[in-house]
């Protein structure tokens, strides 16, 4: 279960502020604090340029990486034939980049999924094409030699030949809603596993390859849905409820095989690996060769990842790497490995930190890359002409981030200098990067900069945004850290009102997520829930000191922080937040009578165990989205931590928020939409029923038809804050 950040990808245009400068709810969402960013960027094959999106989202623009200056439009809007001056959702080139993808009319479907209209643009004479008169589609993809496309519509790939007058043809026909998918992830997959695509073109453009879930046996959830859609004009006597496969702990998930498609002779093969039936395949690749295919699967318990290479037209399949944990497998390890002509690099926790390691093509272990007490945070690339490999690392402090070069040698260099969090776009080549800084108090600083660091130019310095907010009253915003009773030391953040006075004492809002591997406190701009640290400053203004801590399990701090919750998440993570709350407590400028937590999904749960705990010291507490009995979440994630129910029947009833309903110490408020097809609505009814057979009461705030992020409606998310602080408000103050 990832956090859902629900930040706006574009840059937004303020509201007026209120005349005294103050900061009311209203700002806090409306884009006073969303700084200008460079989006879509897009490197391009001559290591010169990159693309990005205009931020009218009207025009595709061609920069230069050197000076930064915009050298060309690519794509405007307004001007290309047959497109109707419509805004573009995104866009992607084609191997020679004659040609573009533009996408519009975007729908989403789950978190990452989506249907859109897709255009192929000629960038020679201006004109766009419908990919398919047949229908919306999914992730369409040019092959390599750009002469096709392929996509996903209605769970089945479909090919368009762009040398025969964009004709279509079909590739799979068995695709059907709760039954079979082909070429694009199932729930799970999608949410878990951190994909919407499951299909790759070969290197000769001859071959598809492709992953087929069958959901068939797959349980179905059903969520009733109350608000008629804008289509329609009517109510239905009845409600009608919407209906897909969600795998819980221990239950059935899809059975997945890989299969080939010769692009000539219209025949699938299927790739005969040798896994049981309850394996993953969270990622398929073609390698350079076009005659080997990469594929990742994980055992059930996620603690053992294989990487094959299949033969796309014999399907026969060879191990060249296992990798195993005694716990679990971090994500990164099967979503980051990175294919080169003769080598790949692998992602590995097997030193206690996240770190590289350099392989051969055929499995066979050449060195590490980086070592030591610290993350790499991402790969980048690697420079096979200098032997130079680039990446990011939170070497130094497990709240900022830098990027890297580092020889084969070792030698290591530092490219980027401020101290918070920078995120970097490399060239075709590696000669330049975009980069992107910020911090706590500082908004994104955008500049171009070549692979030694040297700053070429600032393209973004969020002037406007600085002004803007020179002329308001803001809060302190400071980092501390503290030791807990276990001797384990916690960092956090701090936000004090404006005008705090030491000698007075303030409530505090305690605000976490604290799920595995996640990161609240960092040095960023992006601090808090929303971009710098709004809501916590509206809050500020209302008399509250705001504090944000990591417990254990949380991420950037190797494996033995992070990894030991395993089999007992919801058993240090509460303990955390009561021993931060008591710390708080001791500081004489906090109100210990009067301390407050919250969170949202994990951080729900998390709110709700840190308040059933014996020693448990919170007047009153929000759990939005929360997970209540891990019974009820999903597989991949669950079983991760946990293993199944079966397996971990202790862990999970220590676990379970429904279990310690009893245990309920102050005031609670449960938020939840009724559509939410990640945490079900059914966690908060069952702790609803269980607290009130405890006897305690609770608050409880619905939203019709709003999924995990509570977005339905115009003013839904307005009325999700108003109704969150007001109750601080009331019981804290």
């Amino acid at each position: 279960m990832k956090k859902i950040l629900n930040l706006l990808l574009a840059a937004m245009v303020a509201l007026p502020m209120l005349a005294d400068g103050n900061l009311s709810l209203r700002n806090v969402m409306d884009g006073t604090f969303y700084p200008e960013r460079y989006y879509s960027i897009v490197p391009m094959n001559d290591g010169e340029h990159f693309a990005r999106m205009s931020n009218d989202r009207k025009m595709v623009l061609q920069c230069s990486f050197k000076s930064g200056e915009v050298v060309d439009t690519l794509f405007d809007a307004s001007t290309a034939r047959g497109f109707g001056n419509r805004h573009i959702d995104g866009y992607t080139f084609s191997p020679d980049e004659s040609r573009m993808l533009i996408q519009t009319n975007t729908v989403s479907i789950y978190r990452r999924s989506f249907t859109a209209e897709h255009y192929i643009y000629s960038r020679k004479n201006n004109k766009v094409e419908a990919l398919s008169q047949n229908g919306a589609q999914q992730v369409p993809k040019f092959s390599p030699d750009g002469t096709m496309i392929a996509f996903v519509r209605d769970n089945n790939i479909f090919i368009v030949k762009l040398l025969f007058n964009n004709s279509e043809s079909q590739v799979t026909t068995d695709g059907e809603f709760g039954k079979i998918i082909n070429g694009v992830p199932d729930w799970v997959y999608e949410e878990e596993f951190s994909t919407n695509c499951s299909y790759d073109w070969s290197a000769d453009s001859k071959m598809l390859a492709f992953i087929r879930y069958d959901e068939s046996e797959v349980m179905n959830y059903d969520m009733p849905m109350y608000i008629p859609s804008a289509t329609k004009t009517e109510y239905d006597p009845y409600v009608k409820p919407y209906s897909y496969k969600y795998p819980v702990a221990g239950a059935d998930n899809s059975k997945v095989s890989v299969h080939t498609f010769d692009v000539k002779s219209r025949t699938t093969q299927k790739i005969k690996l040798e896994i049981d039936s309850e394996s993953y395949i969270p990622r398929i690749q073609f390698t350079s060769s076009p005659d080997v295919l990469a594929v990742i699967t994980l055992n059930r318990h996620q603690s053992v990842m294989d990487v094959f290479a299949a033969n796309p037209r014999s399907g026969l399949c060879k191990r060249i790497l296992r990798e195993e944990s005694d716990t679990y497998l971090n994500e990164k390890t099967f979503t980051g490995i990175h294919f080169y002509e003769k080598n790949f690099i692998l992602h590995s926790e097997r030193s206690g930190y996240n770190h590289l390691y350099l392989y051969n093509i055929n499995g066979d272990f050449v060195r590490p890359i980086t070592q030591g007490e610290y993350e790499i945070t991402e790969f980048f690339g690697w420079d096979q002409k200098k032997n130079l490999f680039y990446y990011a690392s939170n070497e130094g402090s497990p709240l900022r981030n830098n990027v890297y070069k580092i020889s084969a040698k070792g030698k290591k260099t530092r490219l980027t200098m401020g101290d918070g969090t920078n995120s970097a776009v490399f060239s075709s080549g590696l000669k330049y990067f975009i980069n992107t800084f910020d911090n706590i108090t500082t908004p994104h600083i955008v500049t171009s900069n070549d692979n030694n660091g040297k700053v070429l130019r600032t393209l973004v310095d969020n002037k406007k945004l600085n002004d803007r907010l020179a002329g308001m009253t803001l809060p302190q915003k400071e980092f501390f850290a503290f030791t807990t009773s276990d001797g384990v030391s916690i960092n956090g953040w701090m936000i004090k009102p404006h005008d705090f006075d030491a000698s007075k004492q303030y409530p505090v809002v305690m605000y976490q997520y604290s799920g595995p591997y996640s990161q609240e406190v960092t040095d960023s701009w992006y601090t808090g829930m929303y971009p710098g640290a709004a809501f916590e400053a509206y809050m500020c203004e209302q008399g509250f000191i705001m504090v944000c801590v990591d417990g254990r399990g949380t991420g950037g701090r190797g494996t033995e922080f992070g990894k030991c919750t395993y089999l007992k998440l919801g058993y240090y993570e509460p303990r955390d937040q009561v021993e931060a709350a008591k710390y708080l407590g001791s500081l004489p400028y906090v109100d210990k009578e009067n301390i407050g937590i919250w969170g949202w999904s994990f951080g729900g749960y998390n709110t709700i165990m840190s308040m059933s705990q014996k020693d448990a010291v919170f007047k009153a507490g929000v759990a939005i989205a929360a997970p209540t009995d891990w019974r009820f979440y999903d597989t991949v994630y669950t079983e991760r931590y946990m293993r199944t129910p079966k397996e971990n029947k202790e862990g999970y009833d220590l676990g379970s928020a429904v279990q310690h309903a009893a245990d309920l110490n102050g005031k609670l408020l449960l938020i939840h939409g009724t559509a939410d097809d990640n945490v079900h609505f059914r966690n908060m009814l069952r702790y609803a029923h269980a607290v009130n057979q405890a006897g305690k009461m609770v608050e409880m705030a619905l939203y019709p038809d709003s999924n995990h992020s509570i977005y339905f409606g115009a003013r839904t998310r307005m009325h999700v804050f108003e109704r969150l602080s007001k109750f601080f408000i009331e019981n804290l103050k």
